[in-house]
């Protein structure tokens, strides 16, 4: 029929398949931008058999397979795991993102695909009319070197509200440069006492209480705390939308926190958050120890 100029729409309304299903079998099968059947077949033959070896290179490997399993099922991307392989275990033989992705889709990865498909009931956010605040600072006016992510200390936060019918809430605070994530369930009784949180109505006390100065995004400007936006969505694996936050112990919230902090980032060259953390605090002893022996010395 396509020899005979006959359009894709017209081939497909004939053949009861719709246009998208007729372009990719020409696409995929088209030899010399001419479609032969009998080779069409014979393509599609030789696919069906290689498709039996995708996966096989990391399922060959113990000591890999265990590594990006593991890893899979503690919820972080094949590119991330790529990356961790290619720049922090390099006594693993090095895999790309795509072939992470073949063996996910293989017969070797079928439990991790049920793993990751498994789909979370969504609820839409209840309407909370937001208040007026005084004395904010909106994050426009934050000094610039902050936005260039050079020194730790400084941080986004959020909250992560109950259902309609629970109690409690979750502070999530996350360190702009090293990504290290702080989570703190606090339990609430009343309607009134989460919109305070939410609100961060006592921005002024807290300021004064730990030195600090505190800047906000603008209304519906979500974008603009990216870092805790981006480890909400990861929180949200493990406590669903609507979940009842007072429901989870304190010991499954730093289960959570744990999880958060072990993943690989590109944005630290495949570093965890708990790396970068660790690695600051080596340096601050270092330091302390340092301006320890030269007091000594000068006594």
């Amino acid at each position: 029929m396509r020899r005979k100029k006959y359009s894709l729409r017209s081939i497909a309304k004939s053949l009861h398949r719709s246009v998208s299903t007729i372009s990719d079998e020409l696409k995929r099968n088209a030899v010399n931008n001419a479609y032969h059947p009998i080779k069409a077949q014979q393509k599609s033959y030789v696919r069906r058999k290689n498709a039996k070896y995708q996966g096989k290179k990391i399922a060959a490997h113990d000591q890999l397979r265990k590594f990006v399993e593991e890893k899979l099922m503690d919820d972080q991307s094949p590119q991330a795991i790529a990356g961790r392989i290619r720049k922090k275990e390099k006594h693993l033989p090095s895999v790309s993102k795509e072939s992470i992705y073949r063996y996910i889709q293989s017969p070797y990865g079928r439990n991790i695909e049920i793993h990751r498909q498994q789909k979370r009931p969504r609820k839409r956010s209840r309407g909370v009319k937001l208040q007026k605040l005084d004395g904010r600072v909106f994050i426009d006016k934050r000094p610039q070197y902050i936005n260039k992510r050079t020194r730790g200390g400084h941080a986004e936060a959020d909250f992560i509200v109950s259902g309609k019918s629970g109690h409690g809430i979750l502070l999530v605070v996350v360190d702009r440069k090293m990504r290290t994530t702080f989570l703190e369930r606090i339990l609430v009784i009343t309607i009134r006492q989460v919109h305070k949180a939410f609100l961060f109505r006592h921005h002024k006390k807290l300021e004064k209480l730990f030195g600090i100065k505190i800047y906000f995004c603008h209304p519906y400007h979500s974008w603009e705390k990216g870092a805790v936006e981006n480890v909400n969505k990861y929180i949200r694996k493990d406590i669903p939308k609507g979940s009842d936050l007072s429901r989870y112990s304190k010991k499954f919230i730093v289960s959570v926190e744990k999880k958060l902090n072990r993943r690989s980032m590109k944005c630290l060259d495949y570093a965890t958050p708990q790396e970068m953390l660790d690695a600051c605090r080596k340096r601050k002893n270092r330091s302390a120890a340092l301006k320890s022996k030269k007091g000594e010395c000068s006594d």
